[in-house]
């Protein structure tokens, strides 16, 4: 009857799932009855058994129902009745800035997160759940607990004591095995390249898996340090832990790469949507929108990328993978920018289009002329805004986020953005230039005009007035957008213009004295009105043109250009005004 009564115990005690209490009962019980072996011991090996199970059991139940298309579970961990040890961990965290979790999840949580999460948290559970229990299984058997609540010294304590000693590295087996496990399951959800084939017949299996990104993969770095943290106080020696601060290392640096690489997918999308509406700075929304782009980007790694106790500073491990990363994305928000300005007119839908005008006439004529020049201009005034304020903006901000190599960054999309920043403003100044410079021959010989042979000056002709015109629409159109970019191309526009007339006077053999005040006439009303946007270039090029005509030498010639001079400036104040300095100076921002 003995034998029979301690073999129902033994059965009992290996029973699973069963409480710690339960187990010391049973455990005691066998020993005053004198049991044979180490039913303690063998208690402790079935407890570690059955939570290897559990987590394999865990894997294959999520894998089973992925194979059959159901989306959300809710595994049943073997019928144990106590609550989810991960959600009453979860539930009553603090909510303060130390605190271990956050909130609680909306009750529909379990419907919308991928499979591999909800995976993780399960596993969670087991590990929370049932190693401490296991744990302290082990710390009573070590210490004689089991068998004394009093620590009384007997026989059977010291036995058990000796016992422990010799099965110490036995169960540091047992819990590295658990570890490893644990690990090697959340590998083949998540980081199935880390895994050997073999490896990946027993952990993974995961064969529909989505690709998960940056905010939930923050989500799984919190539960494994979750896990990591419960296993720390329960003072688990560190070495035994190793395996997992390897995990979260490998996991936040796969969490950094993938935000990365879908923050440059978001800021596509984001120039996909430019709508042209420019407000009074002269830049469009995009600039802003891609700033907001990047700073959530840095708020979502804020979390996967703090350096917790015992974790190693993620952003200095990887600094320069990280700054290329950084750099890669900034750069395809200026391809981007590129390739809009390359976009067909068909592409570009000009309702959106909104500017603050003088003249409605003047709008329809630049509405109808929207494709391309506007949107050059659109963009380089982006492209100034992004050189002077938002890559600088950007720069704290990955600071502020311990960002290293900030500087390298800014410098070398500051660089990118220039170039293309050159790249469409000579594209603009083609178009509006080139027409302009090229009807200064024409306009000049127009009538069979010579200088060797013309009659007395009575005004400057048509051609430069009408070049003068031509320069007011891009003025208009400019000065439209961007008030800033304004000088920059009324300045090499009239460096074209002004090269053009030093070489066609060049081309003049000779000159007779009306031809001479004439001449200087048309180069003095040029180089005057447009004064306030002569470079050192344009200085030089009307220098050149004056110094191969004739001197005037005669008072009553002198006087004649004089008059002709003030006539002409007198006839065109109001186009001219445009061009005074008042006109010029760039809005401050």
């Amino acid at each position: 009857r003995i034998g029979a009564l301690r073999s129902l115990l033994l059965d009992k005690l290996l029973e699973t799932p069963s409480t710690l209490h339960d187990q010391k009962r049973y455990i005691r019980y066998l020993s005053d009855l004198h049991a044979s072996g180490d039913p303690a011991w063998q208690c402790i090996s079935a407890q570690h058994k059955w939570i290897l199970g559990l987590m394999q059991n865990c894997k294959e139940e999520f894998i089973n129902y992925q194979r059959v298309g159901l989306g959300a579970i809710a595994l049943d961990l073997e019928g144990d009745p106590r609550p989810s040890a991960f959600s009453r961990i979860r539930d009553t965290a603090p909510l303060s800035k130390g605190g271990i979790l956050h909130t609680p999840r909306h009750s529909t949580w379990h419907y919308e997160t991928p499979q591999q999460v909800q995976f993780v948290e399960k596993l969670s559970d087991v590990v929370i759940g049932q190693l401490p229990n296991f744990w302290k299984l082990w710390i009573s058997y070590v210490n004689g607990s089991l068998f004394s609540e009093t620590g009384e010294k007997s026989g059977q304590v010291e036995k058990s004591k000796k016992n422990a000693r010799q099965r110490q590295n036995d169960f540091k087996k047992m819990i590295e095995e658990v570890t490893h496990r644990l690990v090697k399951l959340v590998r083949g959800a998540l980081l199935p390249s880390t895994l050997t084939e073999l490896e990946l017949r027993l952990y993974g299996g995961w064969e529909n898996k989505t690709e998960l990104t940056g905010p939930w993969l923050t989500q799984v770095i919190h539960t494994v340090r979750v896990i990591f943290e419960a296993l720390v106080a329960l003072e688990i020696p560190n070495d035994l832990l190793q395996v997992i601060q390897d995990l979260l290392l490998e996991l936040r640096h796969h969490c950094l790469l993938v935000t990365l690489h879908h923050t440059a997918d978001d800021v596509k999308r984001v120039a996909e949507k430019e709508d042209w509406v420019v407000d009074n700075e002269g830049i469009t929304s995009l600039p802003a929108q891609f700033e907001q782009c990047m700073v959530q980007m840095l708020q979502s790694l804020k979390e996967p990328m703090e350096t917790k106790p015992g974790e190693v500073n993620i952003l200095q491990l990887d600094q320069d993978q990280a700054s290329e990363l950084c750099v890669d994305i900034i750069k395809v928000f200026i391809n981007c920018l590129e390739q809009l300005s390359t976009k067909t007119d068909r592409d570009i839908d000009t309702s959106h289009m909104s500017v603050d005008l003088a003249s409605p006439n003047l709008f329809s004529g630049i509405q109808e002329d929207f494709c391309p020049t506007l949107r050059l201009l659109i963009i380089l005034s982006n492209c100034q805004y992004l050189e002077k304020h938002t890559f600088l903006n950007l720069a704290e901000h990955f600071e502020k986020h311990g960002f290293t190599g900030t500087e390298k960054i800014t410098r070398v999309t500051v660089h990118a953005v220039k170039e293309l920043d050159e790249s469409l403003f000579d594209a603009y100044i083609e178009r509006k230039s080139d027409p302009i410079v090229g009807s200064l021959e024409p306009g000049i010989y127009a009538g069979h005009f010579d200088w060797r042979d013309c009659s007395t000056p009575t005004g400057v002709r048509n051609y430069l007035k009408e070049a003068l015109v031509n320069i007011i629409t891009v003025h208009a159109e400019v000065f439209t957008v961007s008030k800033d970019l304004v000088p920059r191309v009324l300045t090499r526009i009239i460096e074209g213009v002004a090269e053009e007339m030093s070489r066609l006077m060049q081309c003049v053999s000779s000159f007779s004295k009306n031809g001479a005040i004439q001449a200087r006439l048309e180069i003095d009303s040029l180089r005057d009105a447009v004064a306030s946007y002569l470079s050192s270039e344009s200085h030089a090029s009307f220098k050149q043109a004056l110094e191969v005509l004739p001197q005037l030498h005669n008072g009553a010639d002198k006087k004649l250009l004089e008059e002709l001079l003030n006539k002409f400036k007198s006839s065109m104040q109001l186009q001219l005004t445009c061009f005074q300095p008042s006109n010029v100076q760039p809005v401050k921002r």
